[in-house]
């Protein structure tokens, strides 16, 4: 049977995780910091167990610190970081680089501002050929109609615009999938 191709698989799949530092969580409302913290992670996690690479960028981490220790604690040993004052992630030293290593098309990205780095890093994913997914429930920023406006931009520029229970879900893509019952509790 033949799938679509912009539904997501495992072995053409790559994450990234957009400045989720904590000082800057801080700075967004609580219940939104949360949200996107604990579903991140999910996706993080998920991720690790399905050999799915991690990328993760920290935005100018001498001033607003380094990732979140929740998110830390859950990342694979591969997880590649990447420190950048520029906002989008192609901007950091080596991460173009590990993109075209990974051999991955399809990047599912999660983190902060939706309105700034998610939004340009998106943007220059898609001009360079990407398909490109956001987690709108992995994503946030300071205001929430930043957020609404960054996902109908990026959406109207060809970015998927998803959640995380349907990324798990098309990564199993069948609840015969031998990690099915090991992930599930990630959907609760």
């Amino acid at each position: 049977m033949s799938t679509h191709p912009d539904l997501l698989s495992t072995d053409n799949s790559l994450l990234v995780v957009v400045d989720l530092q904590a000082k800057l969580s801080a700075a967004m409302p609580e219940p939104d910091a949360e949200l996107m913290t604990a579903n991140a992670g999910k996706l993080i996690e998920a991720a690790g167990r399905l050999n799915i690479p991690v990328l993760v960028t920290e935005q100018y981490p001498k001033g607003l610190g380094p990732t979140h220790a929740s998110v830390v604690e859950k990342l694979p040993e591969t997880a590649q970081v990447f420190e950048k004052t520029g906002f989008s992630c192609c901007a950091a030293n080596g991460f173009n680089q590990a993109l075209r290593d990974s051999q991955r098309q399809q990047i599912i990205l999660v983190g902060q501002e939706t309105h700034v780095c998610v939004l340009q890093t998106a943007l220059e994913l898609l001009h360079q050929g990407y398909q490109v997914h956001v987690a709108a429930d992995g994503v946030c920023s300071r205001k929430a109609e930043h957020k609404l406006y960054a996902l109908q931009r990026m959406q109207q520029h060809g970015a998927a615009i998803t959640n995380y229970e349907s990324v798990l879900f098309e990564w199993l893509r069948d609840a015969a999938h031998p990690d099915f019952k090991s992930l599930s509790s990630l959907l609760r």
